[in-house]
C-alpha cells in the first residue's frame, strides 16, 4: 500500500470524527438573540408579545402594572394592544373615549397583519361586569383591527366577548356571552354571565358546542384549517380541554383531574398544546397532544424548581413554548420544548441580555420566539418588557440562567399578566 494511500486511509475517518463532531456540537449550542422590544409609552412599566406571526411581527399586550408583586391582586391599571414591527410600534386604539383600553390574548395577529383581542366601550356594563379586567366596569367587546382601523365584533347575545385568536384565513376564534346568567357562578362572582365559545366567519358569529352538561366554554386558538380549541367547562372550573372541528367538540384526554385542562394553541398539523391538571388537583402542567383530539396526551411537566406550567405556542415542526410558575404562582420561566426536552430560555441567550426571560408566548415558523421578560439593569429594571427571539449557531458562553442565580425582583405578578386568565386558577 502507498503512502499516499496510507495517509489518506488513516486521514478519512479522522475527518468524519471532526465533522460529526462539530455538527453535533453546532446542534447542541443552537441559541438565541434577544430583541428587546420595550413599552408602548415610556411611562408603561410592562409589556409582553403575545402573537407572533411569520413575519416575526409581534402583538403586544403594553401598561402600566400596579405593585406590589406578591399582592394576589396586582392588577394592570391601564393596557393598549400594540403590533411591533421590528420594534415600531403600532398602538391599536380602543373602541372606547380617549383613555380606555384594549386587550389580547395569545394568536392574536396573523400574516396579514389582521389583530384582534378585546376593548373597553365608552358604555358601563349594565349587570356590573368588568371582563377587560381594568376596574372601569365598562363593557368588553372581541375587536378585529384591520388596515389601520379597530372594528367590534358582536356577541352571541350579551354585552361582553373576547376574540382570542386569528387565522390565514380571517377566521377567529375566542368567546362572547350570550346575555343568560350562569347559576355555577359563587355568589358575589363579579362576571356572572355565561360564557360560550365563538367562532367568526365572515364578521357573524357562531357558537361552538358544549361538552356534556357544561355551560361555558371558552376557544384560544385556531389553525388555518379552521379548527379551534380551548376547554369547556363551569365558571369556576375549565373541566375538559377541547378540540372543535366541524361544529363538533372533542375532548382532549386528561391525566384524570377534573380541572385546570385547557387546550390553548392548535398547528396545521392537528397538533395541540396546552395544560393540563394533576389527578390530584394540587397543580397542572404543561401538556402536548401529539396527534390532537385522536391520541394521547403528554405531559410536559414543568422545569425544576417551578410548581406549575402551561403551553401556549406550538409551530408546524412540533417545537413547543410555554410558561412555569413558582409555588406562589408568580411567572418564573419561559421554555421551548423539541425532541422530548425541556429547556430554560434562559439558558440559551447571552448573559449580558439583559432581560431574564419569565414567560413565551408563542413560536413561528422559523423559530422565531415571543414573550416577556425582566429588565435587570439600567433604569428600567425590575420592568417587564416584550421581547423577540431569533434562532442562531453562535456559542453564548455564559448564559443569562448562569448570570441571574436567583430570580430577579420584577414589578409583576401572575395574574397581571391577562384578564382573560381568570378562570385560570382563581377562576372568575
Amino acid at each position: 500500500m502507498s503512502a499516499l494511500r496510507r495517509l489518506r486511509n488513516f486521514w478519512m475517518p479522522w475527518v468524519a470524527v471532526i465533522v460529526l463532531g462539530c455538527f453535533s456540537n453546532a446542534v447542541a449550542q443552537t441559541s438565541y438573540k434577544i430583541t428587546d422590544l420595550g413599552t408602548n409609552k415610556s411611562t408603561d412599566n410592562y409589556s409582553m408579545a403575545m402573537g407572533l406571526n411569520n413575519e416575526g411581527w409581534t402583538e403586544n399586550m403594553d401598561g402600566f402594572v400596579n405593585p406590589p408583586e406578591n399582592s394576589v391582586f396586582t392588577t394592570v391599571a391601564s393596557g393598549r394592544a400594540v403590533i411591533s414591527i421590528y420594534g415600531f410600534n403600532i398602538d391599536l386604539g380602543t373602541l372606547g373615549k380617549p383613555g380606555a383600553n384594549s386587550w389580547i390574548n395569545w394568536g392574536g395577529i396573523n400574516d396579514l397583519g389582521e389583530a384582534v383581542g378585546q376593548s373597553e366601550t365608552a358604555e358601563l356594563d349594565p349587570n356590573g361586569e368588568d371582563l377587560c379586567g381594568f376596574g372601569t366596569h365598562l363593557t368588553c367587546v372581541p375587536f378585529l383591527w384591520r388596515a389601520g382601523h379597530m372594528s367590534a365584533l358582536p356577541t352571541l347575545g350579551g354585552n361582553n366577548g373576547q376574540a382570542s385568536a386569528i387565522n390565514n384565513r380571517g377566521e377567529v376564534a375566542g368567546y362572547a356571552e350570550d346575555g343568560a346568567v350562569d347559576s355555577t357562578c359563587p355568589a358575589g362572582t363579579t362576571n356572572n354571565r355565561i360564557d360560550l365559545a365563538a367562532l367568526w366567519v365572515n364578521g357573524k358569529a357562531e357558537a361552538l358546542p358544549l361538552v356534556g352538561s357544561d355551560v361555558d366554554a371558552v376557544a384560544w386558538g385556531i389553525n388555518d384549517l379552521g379548527q379551534a380549541v380551548g376547554y369547556s367547562g363551569n365558571c369556576t372550573t375549565a373541566i375538559h380541554a377541547v378540540m372543535w372541528k366541524d361544529h363538533t367538540a372533542f375532548v382532549l384526554q386528561d391525566l384524570g383531574g377534573t380541572g385546570s385542562n385547557f387546550g390553548y394553541v392548535i398547528n396545521n398539523r392537528g397538533q395541540i398544546a396546552g395544560q393540563v391538571g394533576t389527578a390530584d388537583g394540587t397543580t397542572f402542567y404543561a401538556a402536548v397532544w401529539q396527534n390532537g383530539a385522536y391520541g394521547a396526551v403528554t405531559s410536559i411537566g414543568v422545569l425544576p424548581g417551578d410548581f406549575a406550567a402551561f403551553a401556549t405556542g406550538i409551530n408546524n415542526r412540533g417545537q413547543v413554548v410555554g410558561n412555569t410558575f413558582d409555588s406562589n404562582f408568580n411567572w418564573s420561566h419561559g421554555f421551548i420544548w423539541q425532541d422530548g426536552v425541556l429547556t430554560d430560555l434562559n439558558t440559551l441567550i447571552p448573559a449580558d441580555s439583559n432581560l431574564f426571560i419569565i414567560s413565551a408566548s408563542n413560536i413561528n415558523e422559523a423559530g422565531q420566539i415571543s414573550g416577556m421578560g425582566t429588565v435587570m439593569s439600567g433604569p428600567h429594571a425590575g420592568d417587564i418588557h416584550a421581547y423577540l427571539l431569533t434562532p442562531t449557531h453562535e456559542r453564548i458562553g455564559a448564559s443569562m440562567a448562569d448570570f441571574a442565580l436567583t430570580h430577579p425582583h420584577s414589578v409583576l405578578h401572575a395574574n397581571a399578566c391577562n384578564h382573560s386568565l381568570q378562570r385560570f386558577r382563581l377562576g372568575r
